[in-house]
């Protein structure tokens, strides 16, 4: 019986897809940082782990 384990994915596949510089790159992106910013929230949480 194999053992399954939690969160098995990669720091890098996940900050690729939603880091602060995947974020930047498109208009939309741009938008929900700033939208983040505006609220006075920590921006980006994939960048904290």
């Amino acid at each position: 019986m194999a053992m399954h384990y939690p969160r098995r994915n990669s720091r890098i596949k996940r900050k690729r897809s939603i880091g602060f510089r995947a974020r930047m790159r498109t208009r939309s992106g741009r938008k929900i940082i700033n939208r983040k910013r505006r609220l006075g929230r920590f921006v980006n949480a994939a960048d904290k782990r």
